[in-house]
């Protein structure tokens, strides 16, 4: 099958298709007489599989990663979840960031309502930023001291 049927079956953009095909996760052949890429129904499962992957987060590379285990007969089982284990508490780390800047915003339109607009005057750019806090007390998560 051409790029624009193995987009069309796996519900991606033809150009899906061709990024992963450039990134090493896809591999065509070649028709003989025009050149154009040609899919297999394996490509298909695994561009399948590349969905299925980046639903869980995975990055194209790690994806690459796990795809050249299993091409060389290894299971990628250990490295998934090893990259599991390390992803997650990052993600719940920004999260919890997200929260706290969702937290500052909540608070600035709050304390913006009553307050007027201003102008440029060459000492202040926009009242409103310039009166909300450095340090606004909001954040329920204690900062990194690591970062």
């Amino acid at each position: 099958m051409k790029v624009g049927e193995l987009a069309k079956r796996g519900d991606v953009t033809a150009e899906t298709v061709r990024h992963y095909t450039r990134e090493g996760l896809l591999t065509p052949t070649r028709h003989p007489d025009n050149g154009y890429q040609l899919y297999s129904g394996a490509d298909a499962e695994r561009l399948q599989f590349i969905q299925r992957a980046r639903k869980l987060g995975f990055s194209v590379a790690e994806i690459r990663d796990i795809l050249s285990h299993a091409d060389q007969g290894d299971s990628p089982c250990p490295l998934v979840r090893d990259l599991l284990a390390t992803r997650l508490p990052q993600i719940r780390h920004r999260i919890a960031e997200l929260e706290a800047l969702a937290q500052r915003m909540e608070q600035a339109l709050e304390s913006w309502q009553a307050m007027p607009d201003g102008t440029p005057d060459g000492h202040s750019l926009c009242r409103l930023i310039e009166s909300f806090p450095e340090e606004a007390p909001c954040s329920k998560t204690p900062r990194n001291p690591t970062r």
